[in-house]
């Protein structure tokens, strides 16, 4: 039998992000690890770090929505102004 080598792929964004969620969490809450006991607080801030994860995702994917909308408006603006300018100027 020949050993293969198994190739542990990168994670994801989303699970590093959870995963230092979950560190800063269990050590701002260590106090409460006796309190709780361990399983239980572990269990918390899992389901905590999932739940600031997600929402850090969708904040980010519609940052980057409304950077691209906004790109794309920027190129395909109209040039009303100068006729705008010339009526407010017409009026006056």
């Amino acid at each position: 039998m020949s050993q293969q080598e198994t190739a542990t792929p990168a994670p994801s964004p989303k699970k590093k992000v959870r995963k230092e969620i979950g560190e800063k969490l269990a050590g701002a809450l260590a106090e409460y690890k006796q309190e709780l006991g361990e399983k239980t607080l572990a269990t918390h801030v899992r389901n905590i770090s999932k739940l600031i994860s997600r929402d850090l995702l969708k904040i980010s994917k519609k940052r980057e929505k409304s950077a691209k909308k906004d790109s794309t408006r920027k190129t395909t603006a109209k040039k009303d102004t100068p006729k705008k300018a010339r009526k407010t100027a017409v009026k006056k």
